[in-house]
């Protein structure tokens, strides 16, 4: 479990401000499509919370398939994590008391009472990360190698198991 948790506090140092995840999904046709979901502000464990809308593609599609992709991106220091798990549709109003602030306002007419609003928790089994040396490192790396011919490291990658 202290692995596990040294896992957790790696994505915890990735996820950090990043206020989008694009969340990939299989379609009711059978397609691969994405769509931008906000962030919680909360430590990664392993299960990730979205709001959704009853009436969205990603929120019908997921009792005919529930496996998702999170897909992250921190562009500011080339830094790029991807989340697989399992998605489920919950009903659960601790949840929605703790990670509903008032910019949800904006998609919910009825605010936290809306009849349209969806917990979506993510159970994640895996991730894999790529971690830049950062922008101006990486810009000189890549300047280098292409005046040198020689490749360059730009950074670390891993796979987690979670």
């Amino acid at each position: 479990m202290n692995n596990l948790n040294n896992e957790y506090q790696e994505l915890n140092q990735l996820l950090k401000g990043i206020k989008f995840a694009m969340v990939t999904f299989i379609s009711e046709k059978g397609h691969l499509h994405s769509v931008p979901m906000t962030t919680q502000d909360t430590d990664f464990n392993g299960i990730v919370w979205f709001l959704g809308s009853k009436s969205s593609e990603l929120v019908k599609s997921i009792p005919l398939n529930n496996q998702v992709n999170l897909g992250y991106s921190n562009i500011s220091n080339n830094d790029y994590v991807s989340i697989n798990g399992i998605a489920e549709c919950v009903v659960d109003p601790a949840i929605l008391d703790q990670i509903w602030s008032p910019a949800y306002e904006a998609f919910f007419e009825h605010g936290k009472s809306d009849p349209d609003i969806q917990l979506l928790r993510v159970i994640c089994n895996g991730a894999q990360y790529w971690k830049g040396s950062g922008k101006v490192a990486t810009l000189f790396k890549l300047a280098k190698a292409s005046i040198t011919g020689e490749s360059e490291e730009l950074g670390t990658t891993k796979n987690i198991s979670l």
